[in-house]
């Protein structure tokens, strides 16, 4: 039911608008379909940074352009500053529905470039709700993703759960939905937002210039409580290569996402709720939500752990960087999933540390997160 969005058949239409200088200057971000030579590709130009991007339809991956005005001429040179000479040019002149230049490189090959405004069509009824979000707010997220399907893979069953995996064959990422054990509804909420989050690592994945690879495992299924992990290890560009990973944990009685605060509090008064991003969504502001993470939260987990784990969170083994597990910084924004005793914990470290974050010794009983329990009733293992 959540393999994608249906394909899109025939030309996009493109809007008849005059486009003129002060528009392009004024808009925030615009979207753009067309020509480079005979490839389709499509463009974003971010005026806000002078920066924008494109792909060719045929690869799907990202190539970032800086912009700049010559006059009433558009001027965007591709690829990284760290290129030097050898980046090509694309020097566009507005037209009445949209630009038209040419693409040229230092070595001297030139190409003809048309370009006119992207209008979407309707998103099917049937997609998720991944791809109305992307329809409305990023429509070249939304361009790029056409015409890709995801594939079936094998069925499994995870501590008397049945999976059902799923992938995607150009990026490489996968990631599973539940297809039975839960209420229809919360199996649907679910495998929703499961489903988004891997179309979402598929878009990341052509986004990246550089390298970017993804996996995904169940963690903890229960009648109450499932969690699951996402990792990724990519380099899009800068001093070093990152690496994340990120548990998704789920209210599995009405499929909803839960935060941390959902689970556990330790802070006065009553739990709030704080998704980042989606402030809306949220009851306090992002001032509040890391005020609390870093001067209550870290502070006491880090008292904690030091209780349960005394000799891991101070011996550091010969040869071994100093990860400072006693800090209260890598403990502020950890990672965290449901296990059979307890909530794991992992810190967060910068990438050029992020080998520090890969252990998971740091478990709090379930006796212990009940006495401190969060805004959402659970029944916790």
């Amino acid at each position: 039911m959540y393999r994608g969005l249906l394909r899109i058949s025939g030309m996009l239409m493109l809007a008849g608008l005059v486009l003129s200088t002060r528009i392009w200057a004024d808009d925030n971000k615009q979207v753009y379909t067309g020509t480079l030579g005979k490839a389709a590709i499509v463009v974003e130009i971010d005026t806000r940074y002078n920066q924008g991007r494109y792909f060719y339809k045929k690869y799907r991956t990202d190539l970032a352009l800086d912009i700049s005005k010559e006059g009433d001429a558009l001027v965007m040179v591709e690829g990284a500053v760290m290129d030097g000479d050898s980046r090509p040019t694309l020097r566009l002149q507005p037209k009445l529905n949209g630009w038209s230049g040419e693409w040229s490189n230092p070595a001297g090959k030139v190409l003809k470039v048309e370009l006119q405004p992207a209008k979407l069509p309707d998103v099917p009824a049937c997609a998720l709700p991944y791809f109305t979000e992307l329809h409305d707010k990023n429509p070249y997220e939304y361009l790029r993703l056409q015409g890709l399907q995801l594939v079936k893979g094998k069925t499994e069953t995870f501590m008397g759960y049945t999976v059902q995996w799923w992938s995607e064959a150009k990026s490489g990422a996968s990631l599973f939905e539940v297809v039975s054990g839960y209420s229809p509804q919360a199996r649907e909420r679910i495998n929703q937002y499961l489903m988004g989050r891997l179309w979402g690592e598929v878009d990341a994945h052509f986004s990246c210039a550089g390298s970017y690879s993804q996996s995904s495992q169940p963690l903890w299924l229960s009648s109450s409580v499932m969690s699951a992990r996402i990792a990724t290890e990519y380099y899009c560009g800068g001093a070093y290569p990152d690496q994340n990973n990120e548990s998704l944990n789920f209210d599995t009685q009405t499929g909803k996402l839960l935060t941390l605060e959902d689970v556990l509090w330790v802070g006065q008064g009553k739990p709030f709720h704080y998704v980042e991003g989606l402030e809306g969504a949220s009851t306090v502001s992002s001032a509040d939500y890391y005020n609390y993470r870093s001067k209550e939260f870290a502070p006491w987990l880090v008292a904690q752990l030091l209780k349960l784990y005394s000799t891991e969170m101070t011996v550091v083994a010969e040869g071994e960087n100093e990860c400072g597990y006693d800090e209260q910084e890598p403990w502020a924004f950890p990672s965290w999933y449901f296990s059979a005793n307890g909530i794991t914990f992992t810190p967060s470290y910068p990438h050029v540390a992020a080998v520090c974050g890969y252990v998971e010794w740091g478990v709090l009983p379930y006796d212990l997160i009940k006495q401190h329990p969060g805004g959402v009733p659970l029944q916790l293992p």
